[in-house]
């Protein structure tokens, strides 16, 4: 709540947060009006104290004290502004397990943005600033609303039997923070956005909504954050997207088109740092187990190297004023004044590269496709919020900031799990290799093997996976354009039937299924017209060309005027092309 400074003992939190340099933080969600409180009110220290400490109504104090001067004793008064369950039944020796439980009364959701808008809004004037700040507010408001509309739900009753939507909507504090822990300050734009867990039922009463789900779609909605943000910087400030690959063999990330990704470098120094701490806590692996960790054990060493390098909090106050006067010192000082004060007019002259080259289209079909391949490869088991990440990950690198449809990203997941799923157990779902290879043998000796290339990292086998489904989509629809177009008289193409779709479980045909063999069948036949074509546009041109010859004439004739040649029967003059 005080950002990364002090706060001494005796310091109220208003008092600590300016001398900190940090905003306050402010209320919001749907759920405000239903504990009394309005969006963009401020946090007060005793309403956090109540609400995210102690699970009980923010205005609690007043609602106990009208509760004693009613007559009502102590414990009933205090009962009556708890919201659900007191945390005290955690701690009771009644409960089961009670030493093994702890109170969960919040989650903390960091809305983070990409490095070269981190840069961007340090580096760039105030104007810039605002309104990447305005982006940021943007993105996360339509973030939370999606998480209260489309995520959120309580259970209640015994094993949570009972499911249903939250009543009102969520409660959250926002905290918005500049700068990260590295121990030279750099920018680090972030908000904490602190959800309160209690909610209220469908019957009015109040509960804890269920932690499970809202953990198991906080991927989707970061994609989707990254998304909202995107679109809003194109919009605003008429910059375009481009992948950046941080790692070898890894997903990329999506940067700001134009900026000098030198910077990212003098931004991101606690991944330095932790780069630093990594080999030796990895070479200790080796040793106690005798083998290279594997990816989940990468990811658990690589936090053990975040933890054992973080640096202690800066006690030193300072306003974000300040803060941007040292970060552009420090930046000039490393790359040169010209470099800093070409940001701006640097990345809008990279979009209209990026916008020239890149066309902002989306194929619901091919997308479904890429988005199977790549959750099947990665994954094997997956489930629909698995689907839907990947989903908005596509749209991101697609549309490079430009808006995308309300409703594209469901549409994209509906019908990938139509067309190229099937159930793998009760819960989770997994591709149709049916449907993803269909009974082609060449398709499966090119692409199995590429999903089986263990030399290669997961995303790398589920790009190239990806790559040759999305080349087999493109050569079907080939072939069906091909077979249906109306053919030049010149060129014979015998008719070729169309191969009979090979229907689906559910009885649906796919077009996916075509027989390749047409395609290559087109390929020579046009091929084969293209060069007899060719032959006779030679021969016709000899024979004009020596049509056109002055024909020598006798001494004693006198001289006539030539008249035109006539081009032979049938023929026309070529023009520059074959018809």
């Amino acid at each position: 709540m005080v950002g990364d400074g002090h706060r001494r003992a005796g310091t109220s939190l208003r008092a600590a947060q300016d001398a900190a340099g940090v905003p306050a933080g402010f209320w919001t969600g749907r759920g405000l009006p239903a504990v009394g409180l309005a969006a963009g009110d401020v946090v007060t220290e005793r309403q956090a104290a109540l609400l995210i400490g102690e699970g009980r109504h923010p205005d609690a104090d007043r609602i106990e004290h009208e509760r004693l001067a009613a007559g009502d004793d102590p414990a009933k008064a205090r009962r009556a502004t708890v919201l659900g369950r007191p945390i005290e039944h955690n701690q009771s020796p009644a409960t089961e397990k009670a030493k093994e439980r702890s109170p969960w009364l919040a989650m903390d959701l960091v809305f983070r943005a990409p490095s070269t808008a981190q840069i961007a809004w340090a580096l760039c004037d105030d104007k810039h600033r605002m309104v990447l700040e305005l982006c940021q507010d943007i993105a996360r408001d339509k973030t939370l609303a999606w998480l209260e509309e489309a995520v959120a739900e309580i259970r209640w009753g015994s094993g949570g039997k009972h499911r249903a939507p939250i009543r009102d909507g969520l409660i959250v504090g926002v905290f918005r923070h500049y700068e990260s822990r590295a121990r030279e300050s750099r920018p680090l734009l972030h908000d904490h956005a602190v959800v309160s867990i209690r909610a209220r039922r469908p019957d009015g009463k109040w509960g804890n909504w269920y932690q499970d789900r809202m953990l198991a779609h906080i991927v989707a909605a970061g994609t989707l954050y990254s998304l909202y943000f995107m679109e809003e910087v194109s919009a605003r400030l008429g910059w375009a997207w481009e992948p950046r690959e941080v790692t070898a063999g890894k997903r990329p990330v999506m940067e700001i088109a134009g900026i000098d990704w030198r910077l990212i470098g003098w931004q991101s120094t606690r991944r330095q740092q932790i780069a630093d701490a990594l080999p030796a806590i990895v070479a200790d692996y080796e040793a106690t187990q005798g083998h290279p960790p594997g990816e989940r054990a990468a990811y658990a060493l690589g936090q053990q190297a975040a933890d054992r390098t973080r640096p202690p909090k800066r006690k030193d106050p300072r306003s974000l004023t300040e803060l941007r006067e040292l970060w552009r010192k420090s930046a000039i000082r490393a790359y040169g004044a010209d470099v800093i004060d070409q940001l701006a007019e640097r990345a809008r002259a990279a979009a209209a590269a990026v916008w020239a080259r890149v066309r902002p289209t989306v194929d619901i079909a091919l997308a479904a496709v890429d988005v199977a391949a790549v959750v099947y490869v990665m994954r094997g088991a997956f489930k629909r919020h698995h689907l839907l990440a990947e989903a908005r990950r596509h749209l991101a690198y697609v549309l490079r900031g430009r808006p995308h449809q309300p409703g594209l990203d469901e549409q994209i997941v509906q019908s990938a799990v139509d067309e190229y799923t099937r159930p793998a157990s009760r819960r989770m779902m997994t591709a149709d290799l049916r449907a993803l290879y269909p009974d082609d043998t060449e398709d499966q000796a090119v692409l199995r093997p590429l999903t089986r290339a263990r030399t290669k990292s997961p995303y790398e086998r589920a790009r190239l996976a990806a790559g040759g489904l999305t080349a087999r989509a493109h050569a079907v629809r080939r072939a069906d354009r091909l077979n249906s177009r109306t053919r030049p008289h010149i060129v014979a193409v015998p008719a070729t039937p169309s191969p009979k779709p090979r229907p689906d479980r559910t009885g649906r045909n796919r077009a996916l299924a075509t027989d390749v063999a047409t395609v290559e069948q087109n390929r020579r036949t046009f091929e084969t017209a293209a060069a007899e074509m060719a032959a006779r546009l030679q021969d016709g041109i000899r024979e004009r060309a020596a049509a056109r010859r002055p024909r020598p004439q006798p001494a004693t004739t006198p001289p006539r005027t030539q008249q035109p040649v006539q081009p032979a029967p049938g023929r026309t003059t070529p023009t520059g092309g074959v018809t």
